[in-house]
């Protein structure tokens, strides 16, 4: 039971999943509630009474205007049963608990803003261009997908692949769209025209991952064969040809400077190489499983990896260690940094993208929606959207503005019911990895 904050509205739930809301003073029932496919475990009122969350045996919360009785929204994500919710005192956080072992802390402002459809089945791949206009997606049914991210409509839809495509990625110019297939050929596109500027053959197996170089120089690519090929993409001959790696290589990434590539591989590391000479770096040897994805942050200190052990590591790149371990219950497939630094998304194979604070290794958002594996993740230039791609089929366009410290300040302040002292506001700003309300 919960009473709504003006007192005047009662909220029960009962084990056949129907939730009924009474006027207090006269007890007759106002509103009979009954979407849920279970016992209703958990029942809240957020602070301004107008939405109703409500939690059950189905693995689902559901927030409800407490007002008409029309669901808002639906919440899935929770693995079993959810047993628990509670609104934080400014209303835009819900804290849900289950039988997964898990508590997840829902933005409410997290929405997703479009679903993109069209592909036939697994899109896998999905990168925005240079000015953040046109969002490149690849998939199972051999094409690739040109979208206005602004509209949700297809631009064009390339279709000269006659595999699935496996990854794909604009020039820092936007002038070219290099596509990767099963087929062991890479493509590079005028995504002007839709045409097929060359064809790039050499690798033995199907290329899974590419990646220009920050200058538009150099295109890197990976294949299951265990190698790296460097390409100049103006010509289309192979540079290089990098190995090393004992199993397939599933992500590369240039350092923001160029002069370092990062490669993930099948055999449980991830490789540093100079990519001028060719020559390995570093090894990083922690996981414990296939490295699936590398990221680096924006000012090239931080090298994000994820592994099929259920871990993202923050690697403090000059001293070679790991600063961050992060834990989920699911291997991360996919990451990216925000523009800022200020986030990483990450995408799992449980369908569910997560946005931490790389500072303090914490979730920011929890977003669910995608019904199977996301395959990759990708932040627009000016970091408000976040592109994911999943095995469901469908791209999801989010809203990735998070609150700033100033705002996390204000939220404090609320929750305290004063300001903060200016000793306080600058021992909160000095340190981000606080988020307990001052004493």
């Amino acid at each position: 039971m919960a009473f709504n904050p003006d007192g005047r509205t009662l909220a029960t739930a009962d084990e056949n999943g129907t939730v009924r809301l009474w006027d207090s003073a006269t007890g007759r029932t106002q509103r009979t509630l009954t979407s849920h496919n279970g016992a209703v475990t958990s029942v809240a009122f957020n602070p301004d009474g107008r939405t109703l969350a409500t939690a059950g045996t189905d693995d689902i919360v559901r927030l409800w205007d407490s007002a008409t009785g029309r669901i808002r929204r639906i919440l899935t994500g929770h693995k079993g049963d959810v047993e628990a919710v509670a609104f934080s005192p400014d209303g835009r956080t819900l804290a849900t608990g289950g039988d997964d072992r898990t508590v997840r802390l829902w933005d409410t402002t997290g929405r997703t803003r479009r679903i993109l459809t069209g592909h036939k089945g697994i899109v896998y791949s999905v990168a925005f261009s240079p000015d953040g206009r046109t969002l490149a997606t690849g998939g199972i049914d051999g094409t690739v997908r040109l979208w206005d991210p602004a509209t949700g409509r297809t631009r064009r839809i390339l279709t000269d692949q006659k595999d699935d495509v496996g990854a794909v990625a604009f020039s820092p110019d936007g002038r070219t769209l290099a596509t990767a297939a099963d087929g062991d050929t890479v493509r590079l596109w005028d995504p002007a025209t839709g045409r097929t500027r060359s064809i790039l053959t050499g690798h033995k197996g199907d290329v899974v991952a590419v990646a220009f170089s920050p200058d538009g120089r150099t295109l890197a690519t990976g294949d299951d064969d265990g190698t790296v090929r460097l390409w100049d993409p103006a010509t289309g001959r192979a540079q290089r040809i990098l190995t090393g790696h004992k199993g397939d290589v599933y992500s590369v990434a240039f350092s923001p400077d160029g002069k370092t590539l990062a490669t993930a591989g099948g055999d449980d590391t991830v490789r540093l190489w100079d990519p001028a000479t060719g020559r390995t770096r570093r090894i990083l040897t922690s996981h414990k499983d296939s490295a699936w994805s590398v990221a680096f942050s924006p000012d090239g200190r931080t090298l994000a990896t994820s592994s099929a052990d259920h871990t993202v590591r923050l690697w403090d790149l000059a001293a070679g260690r790991t600063r961050e371990t992060l834990t989920v219950n699911e291997s991360v497939t996919s990451m990216e940094f925000s523009p800022t630094k200020r986030a990483l998304a990450t995408g799992d194979e449980g369908g569910t993208v997560r946005l931490w604070d790389p500072a303090t290794g914490r979730t920011r958002t929890t977003l669910t929606g995608h019904k199977l594996y996301v395959a990759a993740v990708a932040f627009s230039p000016d970091g408000k959207t976040l592109a994911t791609a999943s095995e469901d089929g469908t791209v999801r366009l989010w809203d990735a503005k998070s609150p700033g410290r100033e705002d996390a300040i204000k939220k404090i302040c609320q929750a305290v019911g004063r300001d903060l002292s200016a000793k306080e506001r600058s021992q909160y700003l000095a340190d981000r990895s606080r988020r307990a309300c001052p004493s």
